[in-house]
């Protein structure tokens, strides 16, 4: 973290396609968030269990080993305020009730990089 970005949000993305994991990386980075980058759901996991910030997580769906959904659930149970965005290139998956209970947003994939910040921005912004 630099001192530039010191006060902005960290988000962790999560995303076994290392193409689209490092397009959202640099999109957010750009629009000046703090990134931490999981090519798997198990280092995704270690990420949310380190101390530190985390104020937005960022995770696909569809995964080898753990899937997002059960990477939210892992993350919301050290992290209980933990916000979330899924992205997903399959219309049928539908969102568990306990994940839209707690705010859980969903993205479908292809979906207009130019707009991720603000999507972002949109989900930290409400009240937690």
């Amino acid at each position: 973290m630099t001192p530039e970005t010191a006060n902005h949000p960290t988000i962790v993305v999560v995303d076994d396609e290392p193409l689209l994991l490092m397009i959202v990386a640099e999109t957010l980075r750009d629009a000046g968030y703090n990134v931490r980058e999981a090519g798997t759901s198990d280092l995704a996991v270690s990420i949310l269990n380190e101390p530190g910030p985390v104020d937005l997580l960022i995770s696909d769906i569809k995964m080898p080993g753990l899937n997002g959904y059960q990477v939210v659930d892992l993350g919301m149970s050290v992290r209980p305020k933990l916000r979330v965005l899924l992205m997903t290139g399959y219309a049928q998956d539908p969102l568990p009730k306990r994940m839209a209970d707690a705010g859980v947003q969903v993205l479908h994939k292809p979906f207009d990089f130019d707009t991720l910040p603000q999507v972002v921005r949109h989900i930290l912004d409400k009240p937690n």
